[in-house]
């Protein structure tokens, strides 16, 4: 992007910053890992639905708007190759549909040329040694038209705009329109789309997906009562807005196999502007109860920071017996203890990694970590995206 989408980071660091939720908590400070022997759950190997991890540290899915007319290339092959020694890598927000293309420059997995270019990026993850998810990511009311292509439409499951603003290539920062609500035909449509983009992730070489029911985007947008106003079956009570997302992580794992399929969930996050409201954690627990019985690959849950986060967790820990992912500002030190205190089963770490295409070899030496140019985290080119040197040794 241009100055201008810098300015609007400046201005709006949390809500313009996309797939970088831990930005607020980690300063923008380098930082030291601890001695390798204070970290020997950190890199142990872990059996992830039969997918085998070298080390319990996974690749955020973070947007970087890479992918001129939202199709994979030879560049974004390079950037995710260079940080093949991830455990595993959660691949940025990509759409299941046209409609799911909100923001400028990323990438889709609905046609066939989106599915040749991302089997570029698995091919090239997978000769470095790498594993990788596909995040599927549609957007919902979090768009603008400017950056959809001809034939899509900007809905959501009431027409509630979001505030804030939407940076498009044509015109800079725009205002949120206000989305069409999506008639009973339109959720089956969009739930048929998350199914086939998942058959197309396997097609493209992906080892599994990630639905992401986060950070207010569209399967987010139906569990929270702010976004969903439906007083039909999708709507009203809290099972009938749960309803869509478990509706979808079931029809995706009848096509691919449950044991390929992840789930990020952000209950507290107020992302996107999403409103907070009462009884999220029992609505949550109901979630991952119906993911537990599906039996999902893992939860991935975006930390915030709330007062009532910690309880949150433990109440969707004690509901779901499988592999947990943290995310959200965390250093090698914080890593392990989670995972030694049993609070998770793998760390998800982010905005290190775009600076840091070794970071793992860098925590395992304890070397410094370096920062990102956040004036380039967007904007199209290798410049601030596979530029960054390893560290020496």
């Amino acid at each position: 992007m241009s100055r201008s989408s810098t300015r609007l980071y400046r201005e709006t660091p949390y809500s313009n910053l996309m797939e970088f939720p831990e930005i607020y908590v980690v300063s923008r400070g380098v930082f030291r890992a601890q001695t390798r022997g204070m970290h020997d759950t950190l890199f142990s190997g872990f059996d992830l639905g039969g997918l085998a991890l070298d080390s319990r540290i996974v690749m955020a899915p973070m947007t970087r708007s890479r992918a001129p007319h939202n199709v994979p290339n030879a560049l974004m092959a390079e950037y995710y190759a260079q940080r093949a020694s991830a455990a595993l890598i959660v691949s940025e927000g990509i759409a299941p549909s046209a409609n799911g293309l909100g923001y400028a420059r990323i990438p889709g997995l609905f046609d066939g040329e989106q599915v040749k270019g991302w089997k570029q990026v698995t091919d090239a993850v997978h000769a470095a040694g790498g594993k990788i998810f596909a995040q599927l990511m549609h957007v919902g009311r979090v768009a603008h038209p400017l950056n959809l292509p001809s034939g899509g439409e900007i809905v959501a499951p009431s027409a509630v705009s979001a505030g804030g603003e939407m940076y498009t290539d044509q015109k800079g920062p725009m205002p949120h329109p206000e989305p069409r609500a999506m008639t009973l035909s339109d959720v089956a449509q969009a739930k048929d789309e998350f199914v086939k983009a998942s058959r197309n992730a396997i097609e493209a070489g992906f080892d599994g997906v990630e639905l992401h029911a986060a950070n207010g985007y569209l399967l987010e947008q139906f569990l929270n009562p702010g976004t969903n106003k439906r007083t039909d079956a999708y709507g009203g009570s809290t099972a009938a807005r749960n309803r869509f997302l478990i509706e979808v992580t079931q029809a995706v794992g009848d096509a691919i196999g449950n044991r390929r399929v992840g789930v990020r969930l952000s209950p507290h996050s107020g992302f996107n502007d999403m409103p907070t409201y009462d009884g999220v954690r029992a609505q949550y627990v109901g979630l991952v109860t119906a993911f537990q019985t599906q039996g999902v690959a893992y939860v991935h849950l975006v930390g915030s920071g709330a007062d009532d986060e910690p309880e949150t967790q433990a109440a969707i820990r004690a509901a779901f017996t499988g592999p947990i992912i943290l995310n959200g500002g965390f250093d090698a030190g914080r890593a392990e203890q989670v995972l030694s205190e049993g609070k998770a089963a793998l760390v998800a770490f982010g905005r290190p990694f775009v600076s840091n295409p070794d970071l793992v070899a860098r925590m395992k030496r304890g070397q410094a970590l370096a920062d990102p140019d956040y004036d380039k985290l967007y904007t199209p080119g290798a410049e601030g995206y596979t530029d960054y040197p390893v560290a020496e040794g």
